[in-house]
């Protein structure tokens, strides 16, 4: 009956997830500003998610609310609509530029891989 109302959390930790513990521990000692640069980048890139998520939601609402029989003369639903494409236009530029930082990140740190095996 206990095991019924509990949720059972599992903190064995894998060696993955502490070798990458570790590196960025490393890193962060090594090359300060490599891991900031890193924890920024995912910040933003979680707020270019939450970002198209609303403008999802927005477009959606909008349309939900519109009259069917007038919708081609929504002036507000169709410049919402060009909104909403621009700002997901200029997010995907953002998104494929942070993905290329990523990389670049993601090669400089792997040269601390080996001593974060190593503590793993």
């Amino acid at each position: 009956e206990i095991g019924a109302q509990c949720t059972i959390i599992n903190f064995i930790v894998t060696p993955d997830g502490l070798e990458d513990q570790i590196l960025a521990m490393v890193v962060n000692v090594e090359k300060p500003e490599l891991e900031q640069q890193k924890q920024a980048l995912v910040r933003k890139q979680n707020e270019y998610k939450v970002t198209l998520s609303q403008l999802e939601d927005d477009l959606l609402s909008q349309l939900s609310a519109a009259d069917p029989s007038t919708i081609l003369d929504n002036l507000p639903l169709i410049e919402g609509l060009e909104k909403t494409k621009a700002t997901s236009k200029e997010i995907a530029i953002q998104v494929a530029e942070a993905r290329r930082t990523e990389v670049d990140i993601n090669i400089s740190r792997e040269l601390y891989r080996p001593v974060a095996a190593e503590g793993s």
